[in-house]
């Protein structure tokens, strides 16, 4: 194409590309106005008000989003027909709904990523546009359909290295105009059931399966919206990094969690070893925890006495225990089950009583006043401390929290109930996240209150017992008999209705509603650094998507936690037999090869039947290390930070506990930045639980630059690292 030719392509490009931000517009404005006259009312029903206020307020989101990079490519047919590619679907109504642009998700758009010049997917060409703002700058042309002819080098090779070389930013960047054809079968991938993409670090695993969760809601958007998206990561910083790509695809009804979470209200505050992580994560920690329900179901060590009115009974071991034994063969959680106990329990009692206090005068035949006896009896035990403790004592109502507390805290309970004594603390309520799922399995164990829900029942019914005299005092029938005509409140409305007018009505979005609902069902669940999740993880995981649909992202040789995966066959099959399915990353868009052949390097010592991701890329600038003596290390690091300060992009430090300013390996897993310093690789390696895996972590967050900091000889499996000599040159490499 010659400089003319060019010229007057870019600016056919601009005009169309200009055109297509016309029409969003004044689809912008049209949903505006709707939104307001919405909002006005209109003599709508309130109900289906709020419906389009919320949906209107959706589409503008997503039009909202689509200025950024509206169009950012073309297909052009071998039979002539030209497809431009962005982030929404646009249509000329007025032409039988063309398509002007094309939705990246859509089926259409599929050759964009995917097609190749020996495989042309029907394509002649594929044309990328780079934009600043509203405006195409240029745009670089491949030719499809004759290997070896291309104008521009392989698929999107312009495109993609301008993206992975540009500095980082405060969070994840989509990847919807680079998508990779590897990334692009897994995120169109049509299976039902749970997912799981593995990669090594940099291959684009996390970004793929938000892309994938987008190109779901837009395949699935009825049945995916009415019950969201969970998406759980390891850490809020890991959330906070990743929460603005699907936004920034146009979708919001994605709820963001870690597994510490789960449990709405929780608060997590402290931290497990690894060898109690490990015992909580276990599946043998449910016997542990059936048999501490079962011990809080007691028998009497003596009768306990019940003083009536007119009688003095006792509930004694006898007793207690044909209750208790009705009450666990109903299978009822153990709150519910309460009832089942109390029945029986009570039914003695009376049987008992009645048998004493009718003694003489009273028969079987006179059942009248049998009947009426009973019902004495049964109010003045309902009415009674000493019998309403009685049942507290034999069968409490428990809650996850007092149970498990309860049980950390005393060697006794533990012994009971089969744990190990490790599990004891001091503090019984300082939670971990290894507990989360345990008190997640206690709600469905212990089950609701009844007896609570009867009390709201009964003011539920209080409430509409009171709407029902406001009705009488509005309406007085005889002062309406000479007007047979006339409409009253009664004609068109019904106590019940009334009283729900004065229940506030949840207007919380989708989101906000599905986080505070420890019983939400999701439609589909991400998982990021799925190895880290233990058995009981999963358990309470699977509970919020009953249809078992997963996209599972991770890494085993990643992984540190005790209670982890260590195959994904082991982890998921109980919960999936055969409805789960495995697809791998193999290239790595983030790590440049000079950083990549240096934690390759300590990969192949700690897990060396794992092959490492090959790098897309290389940065120029080789990865350094530096000695340093206790007194060196803080100016050192401030050297770094410094240097770095006075560059565009992202930097961090990462270290052991205790190193001024630096986070630990396990707080950047799944983020990235321009540069990274390590330091103290040798306690890394020492300390903690799988030190190996934490180091090759630290290695691999960085996209430009790596620099080490060491006191302790460098370990041999960074002997590729470059040796310099002094802080100011460290800051000048690093």
């Amino acid at each position: 194409m010659s400089t003319r030719e060019y010229e007057d392509e870019l600016r056919s490009e601009r005009s169309y590309v200009a055109g297509l931000y016309t029409r969003l517009d004044a689809e912008r404005a049209r949903v505006k106005r709707e939104y307001s006259a919405a909002l006005r009312g209109n003599g709508d029903n309130p109900m289906e008000r709020d419906v389009q206020v919320r949906a209107l307020a959706r589409e503008a989101k997503r039009l909202d989003v689509a200025d950024n990079r509206l169009c950012f490519g073309r297909l052009d047919t071998v039979s002539g027909e030209h497809w431009y590619i962005g982030r929404i679907g646009l249509f000329d109504e007025k032409n039988e709904y063309a398509p002007l642009l094309l939705d990246w998700r859509a089926p259409a758009s599929r050759a964009f990523y995917v097609a190749t010049a020996a495989s042309p997917e029907n394509m002649r060409r594929r044309r990328q546009f780079h934009t600043r703002g509203r405006e195409v700058v240029d745009f670089t042309d491949e030719v499809l359909g004759r290997p070896g002819d291309g104008e521009r080098g392989g698929r999107g090779d312009a495109a993609l290295l301008a993206a992975v070389n540009a500095p980082r930013g405060e969070g994840m960047r989509d990847i919807v105009a680079t998508i990779q054809a590897e990334q692009d079968e897994i995120i169109r991938l049509d299976h039902p059931g749970v997912l799981v993409i593995e990669g090594g670090p940099g291959t684009g695993k996390t970004v793929v399966a938000l892309h994938r969760v987008a190109y779901l809601l837009y395949t699935q958007r009825e049945r995916m919206e009415r019950h969201g998206v969970l998406v759980v990561g390891p850490n809020p910083a890991f959330l906070n990094h990743i929460s603005r790509v699907l936004p920034s695809l146009g979708e919001s009804d994605v709820v963001f969690m870690t597994t510490g979470d789960l449990v709405p209200g929780l608060r997590v505050t402290a931290e497990d070893t690894p060898e109690v992580a490990r015992l909580k994560g276990s599946l043998k920690i449910l016997d542990v925890l059936a048999a501490a329900v079962a011990d809080r179901q007691r028998l009497p060590e003596h009768p306990l006495p019940i003083e009536l009115r007119d009688v003095t009974l006792r509930i004694g071991a006898d007793t207690a225990e044909w209750a208790r034994e009705e009450a666990r063969a109903s299978g009822l959680p153990h709150n519910e089950a309460r009832a089942v106990f109390t029945e029986i329990v009570t039914y003695v009692l009376t049987e008992r009583a009645i048998a004493r206090i009718g003694r003489g005068w009273l028969t079987r035949e006179d059942r009248e006043a049998w009947e009426q006896l009973r019902a004495d009896l049964l109010k003045e035990l309902a009415e009674d401390d000493a019998f309403t403790a009685a049942l507290d004592e034999l069968w409490p109502i428990l809650t996850p929290e007092e149970l498990l507390a309860s049980l950390y805290t005393s060697p006794e309970r533990l012994r009971a109930a089969g744990a190990d004594q490790a599990l004891l603390r001091a503090e019984g309520d300082a939670w971990t996240v290894s507990d989360v799922p345990l008190l997640d399995e206690l709600v469905d164990l212990l089950g609701r209150d009844k007896a609570a829900d009867q009390a709201a029942e009964r003011e539920r019914k209080a409430e509409a017992e009171y709407a029902a005299g406001v009705l009488d005092i509005l309406v007085d029938r005889q002062d309406l008999m000479d007007d047979e005509d006339h409409l009253i409140a009664t004609d068109m409305l019904y106590a019940e209705d009334l009283a729900e007018r004065f229940l506030e009505r949840d207007t919380r979005e989708l989101v906000e509603r599905a986080a505070a609902d420890r019983d939400w069902t999701y439609r589909h669940v991400v998982v990021d650094e799925a190895q880290e999740l233990s058995e009981m993880d999963w358990r309470a995981l699977m509970r919020r998507c009953p249809n078992r649909s997963f996209t599972v992202v991770g890494d085993l040789a990643q992984r540190r936690s005790a209670a982890g995966a260590t195959s994904w066959d082991a982890m998921l099959e109980p919960y999936v037999p055969g409805r789960w399915v495995y697809r791998s990353l193999s290239v790595n868009y983030r790590t440049p090869a000079e950083i990549m052949s240096v934690a390759a390097a300590l990969l192949a010592e700690f897990a060396p039947g794992v092959q490492p991701p090959e790098s897309v890329r290389a940065c120029g600038v080789q990865p350094w290390s530096r000695q340093v003596t206790e007194d060196e290390l803080p100016a050192a690091i401030e050297e770094f930070v410094r240097d770095e300060a006075g560059r565009e992009g992202t930097s961090v430090v990462i270290g052991p506990p205790g190193v001024p300013g630096a986070v630990a390996p396990s707080e950047t897993k799944g983020l990235e930045f321009d540069a990274v310093l390590v330091v103290e690789p040798e306690r890394i390696l020492a300390e903690g639980p799988r030190g190996a895996a934490e180091l090759y972590v630290a290695l691999t967050r960085a996209t430009q630059r790596l620099g080490v900091l060491h006191r302790e000889p460098l370990p041999q499996a960074l002997a590729g690292l470059v040796a310099i000599g002094t802080p100011a040159r460290a800051g000048s490499q690093g």
